[in-house]
């Protein structure tokens, strides 16, 4: 189990992996293909155990963030700054779009074999879907946020059915209205949530020794499904979205560490184990317990906060997804050939980052579809568009999972600096002991020898003196 751990936790390891996934997808396709599986079935354990968590971790936050300080302005600072990220996040896409042009200077050969991705996709009829009689089915549409995303008349339907907005919106409510009972009322259930958000946290932590086998999985399926020349056509956008999205977390990384006095090497340590999980696992749900575990524990900042805001943030704050929507429509218009000025940069970012927050609750490929709502806004054909980033989006996964994650970090970096009573204290080994520290005495044989003779001795002194008051 140690040893399942430290690699489902080291660098080198998960790229060891990553690494044989795709030599396993390109020369031996069932090991991939069980791996694979493997995979799916860590990814549907996490969504499981994380749905209920979220719920508690928003339960504790929003009774913790109540007793402090100040927590209207502090919910007011943290909406304000995930609606700031996320923007900024959309303008840097748009603007690394139009100063790099991906898609602007292919040669003939990738564009004809973008072209044949897309004919393909487009001629197989396996993929049309008749509703008759207007049954729709449990599908919804990617076109807006409906009114019962946002107030749902049932809320075990929407935890039957894993919608995230739903949720939220749910768990904001009853949070509210548990922040606002006694401590007395509420002693009981305290302990009741407790233990549960250290079950469902035990079986993420457990889950996430499945880490190199998704690995081992995900580079194989790709590797598999994925023709090198397709990668090589995308290879424009791939490279500008994966340098962007680590530059941006990078950055965000130096706030982190800044705001929390640690150097900068330091906060990566301690950020290592979220960092990984999203980056490798999919989910955006998955490090929820390490983020608030790093964030709290060890970068000292506000449990309460970090309660609120990293749940919050899984479903809400998509720096990543606004990013690649930008990114990805600037790409598209440049394989279409359609020239852009400052305007239409303009309401590229503003309407990624619009699509970002309607996406909340989305992901992966059902996240990419929202990359519409962008492109439609500059007449660039949706479909074609969407067939061409279906086909890479295991690989943008991660990165676009990396920076929101980050994004929310620095949420909760921003808006509190923590308690002096959460911060846990490194000793410090030239520290001169003061009048409460702790002495402990060591002897050898000898001297243990010479003190038990030296109580006996003492003993008998006692008993003789008894005896002759005694006999007196």
């Amino acid at each position: 189990m140690k040893a399942l751990k430290r690699l489902s936790n080291s660098t080198l390891g998960l790229l060891l992996f990553l690494g044989l996934g795709i030599v396993a997808g390109t020369l031996v396709r069932p090991a991939g293909v069980a791996a694979y599986v493997v995979g799916q079935i860590y990814l549907a354990l996490v969504n499981m155990a994380a749905v209920p968590l979220l719920v508690v971790a928003m339960f504790f936050g929003l009774r913790q963030l109540m007793a402090l300080a100040h927590p209207e302005l502090r919910i007011g600072s943290m909406l304000s700054l995930a609606f700031a990220l996320v923007a900024l996040c959309a303008v840097c896409g748009a603007l690394v779009g139009f100063s790099a042009a991906p898609g602007a200077h292919l040669a003939d050969g990738a564009r004809a074999q973008l072209g044949q991705v897309v004919l393909k996709s487009s001629s197989d009829a396996e993929d049309l879907r008749m509703p008759l009689l207007g049954a729709a089915g449990p599908g919804r549409t990617l076109s807006a946020i409906s009114l019962r995303d946002v107030a749902p008349d049932n809320f075990y339907r929407v935890l039957a059915d894993g919608r995230g907005l739903s949720i939220l919106t749910c768990t904001i409510l009853f949070g509210m209205a548990f922040a606002a009972l006694s401590s007395a009322q509420t002693r009981l259930l305290n302990s009741v949530f407790e233990s549960i958000y250290r079950t469902f946290e035990t079986i993420i932590e457990h889950a996430n020794l499945l880490l190199p086998v998704l690995v081992f999985g995900s580079a194989a399926h790709v590797a598999e499904q994925t023709s090198g020349a397709t990668l090589g056509a995308m290879s424009g956008f791939l490279l500008g979205f994966v340098l962007c999205a680590l530059l941006l977390s990078c950055v965000a990384i130096a706030a982190i560490a800044a705001r929390a006095g640690v150097p900068l090497a330091r906060a990566m340590t301690l950020l290592k184990a979220p960092m990984l999980v999203g980056l490798t696992s999919g989910s955006a749900t998955a490090p929820i317990p390490h983020t608030i575990e790093a964030m709290s524990t060890r970068l000292g900042f506000s449990r309460g906060v970090a309660e609120l805001v990293v749940p919050f943030g899984a479903v809400f704050v998509r720096a990543g997804s606004a990013l690649y929507f930008a990114l990805a429509t600037v790409f598209v218009a440049n394989l279409y050939g359609r020239p852009l000025d400052a305007g239409d940069i303009a309401m590229v970012a503003a309407a990624s980052t619009f699509a970002a927050f309607v996406s909340a609750g989305q992901s992966g490929v059902a996240g990419v579809g929202y990359a519409g709502i962008v492109l439609s806004t500059l007449q660039l054909p949706v479909e074609a568009a969407g067939v061409l980033f279906v086909a890479i989006d295991l690989i943008c996964e991660g990165p676009r999972n990396l920076l929101s994650l980050l994004s929310v970090c620095t949420v909760v970096a921003l808006v509190s600096a923590g308690l002096p009573s959460e911060r846990v204290s490194t000793p410090d080994a030239h520290a001169v002991p003061g009048p409460d520290a702790v002495f402990r005495f060591a002897f050898n044989r000898m001297q243990l020898a010479l003190a038990t003779g030296c109580v006996v001795t003492v003993g008998m002194l006692i008993v003789l003196m008894g005896i002759g008051v005694g006999a007196k």
